[in-house]
């Protein structure tokens, strides 16, 4: 069973197109009450043609390991008229490329192949039902749209 730790999300900053708040979230996420992955969430408010940012980090979380025994993964969440749909996307495009907590950031080729994408997609369904903060933001743009 996996559960989301929330915590505050992180100061706004301003958006690079227009100076308006961008938002973003840093979660935990547990499975049967043991570390199992870290997300990472950046969205605009104001611009709901832009999708939100994602990046999912798996692996070992022990205070002995490093992160050469993670992975992380590249993604853009959109919403359509009638779902949510995610999208693996490749390294450059994440605002986290470089964000070494999660460990290397695998190209969308690479994480298309890696034999964890499923349990990615795993998180990101629970990410839209129970990240309320996110899930707001969702639900807003799907009224806007």
């Amino acid at each position: 069973m996996l559960t989301i730790e929330l915590g505050d999300p992180i100061e706004p900053r301003a958006c690079d197109d227009c100076g308006s708040q961008t938002q973003t979230l840093v979660r935990f996420v547990y499975r049967d009450g043991n570390a199992y992955a870290i997300y990472y969430v950046r969205f605009s408010p104001t611009h709901p043609e832009h999708p939100v940012k994602l990046a999912v980090g798996l692996g070992e979380w022990s205070e002995d390991s490093g992160p050469d025994g993670r992975q992380s993964f590249a993604l853009d969440l959109r919403v359509t008229e009638s779902r949510y749909e995610v999208m693996v996307t490749d390294a450059a495009d994440s605002p986290w490329a470089n964000a070494s907590v999660l460990g290397p950031m695998l190209n969308r080729a690479e994480a298309l192949a890696h034999p964890r994408i499923q349990e990615v997609f795993h998180v990101t369904d629970h990410m839209v039902l129970e990240d309320p903060d996110l899930k707001e933001h969702l639900e807003k743009q799907s009224r806007d749209a």
